[in-house]
């Protein structure tokens, strides 16, 4: 177990002179602390899993520190660092059985068998597994398999850290709420640090106390999943997080008011500074804005569907060209394919070039 520090990290696979634009990781420095549980998240190609193979050492990066405990593991190959990383596809050795898969990598130590019997049990049955140690590990179904490969990652407990590249994508839906939850208590029981790869913002939001959101090969928020929901310190955050994602439209920002389209919706705080020359947006999620009937000094759109979720619905609308999710009040009646908007001031966030602005109260 371990705290992992990355020290103004940075990677190109065009080599330590490449131009930056090109970089696969753009800088970065964080901490992550002994026996947390981290997600990466982010769309294909955002670096995520550049960064993970950084830190299991199968990447060397062009620039920067990795530590471990404060020793630096940069140089040193994915052995020396004693991590334990969990792939997409699990890769299970179906001459074994069960419970000899388990006991693989603690066999390839030296482990005495009285301690790997003990260890194997222990995960066996978190993991829900023990009726099956005996058992050839053959015919088994997907999730069953990354059970194992699970297993197997978790089974020593001396690992600095265990990483997770996308390990439920081949499993099928019903099933992976379960393994999520399963390896929440997982983390909960061992305390391991954890670090997750998913594409799948509810993944990421189910799994992990801190979630790092990438985008372009940069870090554009870390925090909890909360606090990524409430105030999205980037634009790509907000639309990326959330279902339907956060509305983002141009504005004209004046003190304690937006103009939408000549229309003026009321801000909670003031913006006297904005920087010049900048793009405003403000930024509101679809759950802060209420669709009501078009009246005068509200901002009006046109309807183009709406989505019934049960427990809410969303209408689907757009202003212009731009696209807009708004929440529909329980027992409203929408007559027609227009309707008027009610936000709600404090949810309202004001974004200068997709950057969050901080008011003034």
């Amino acid at each position: 177990m371990a705290r992992i520090d990355l020290v103004d990290l940075a990677h190109s696979y065009g080599g330590e002179n490449a131009a930056p634009e090109s970089y696969a990781l753009k800088p970065m420095s964080m901490t992550w602390r002994q026996g947390g549980a981290y997600a990466l998240l982010g769309p294909s190609g955002c670096g995520k899993t550049t960064l993970l193979n950084i830190i299991s050492g199968i990447v060397t990066p062009s620039r920067g520190k990795i530590l471990f405990d404060g020793v630096d593991m940069t140089p040193l190959s994915t052995q020396r660092r004693n991590i334990a990383q969990v792939f997409q596809f699990p890769v299970i050795y179906d001459t074994m059985t069960v419970g000899q898969n388990l006991a693989f990598p603690l066999k390839n130590r030296g482990v005495p068998r009285k301690e790997i019997d003990a260890r194997v049990a222990e995960i066996a049955k978190l993991l829900d597994l023990a009726p099956y140690l005996n058992r050839r590990a053959t015919r088994l179904t997907a999730d069953a398999k990354q059970k194992i490969s699970l297993g197997r990652g978790l089974v020593r407990s001396d690992v600095a850290a265990v990483l997770f590249d996308e390990p439920l994508t081949v499993i099928d839906p019903h099933l992976k709420w379960e393994l999520r939850s399963k390896l929440k208590a997982l983390h909960q029981a061992l305390n391991l640090t954890m670090i997750y790869v998913t594409h799948d913002q509810t993944e990421a939001l189910t799994f992990a106390d801190t979630v790092v959101v990438m985008h372009d090969g940069g870090v554009v928020q870390s925090g909890t999943p909360q606090e990524l929901f409430d105030k999205p310190a980037h634009t790509f955050v907000g639309y990326f997080i959330g279902s339907p994602g956060m509305n983002i439209l141009p504005a004209r920002v004046l003190g304690r008011e937006a103009q939408i389209n000549g229309h003026t919706i009321k801000l909670n705080v003031a913006y006297d500074n904005l920087p010049k020359d900048a793009r405003i947006e403000i930024g509101v999620r679809p759950e802060f804005v209420n669709v009501a009937a078009p009246g005068p000094g509200l901002l009006s759109a046109n309807i183009d569907r709406i989505d019934d979720l049960g427990r809410v619905r969303f209408a689907q609308m757009r202003l212009g060209s731009i696209k807009f999710a708004a929440r529909v009040p329980p027992g409203f009646s929408i007559q027609g394919n227009q309707a008027g908007l009610i936000f709600n001031p404090a949810r309202v966030h004001v974004y200068a070039d997709s950057r969050l602005v901080e008011g003034r109260a």
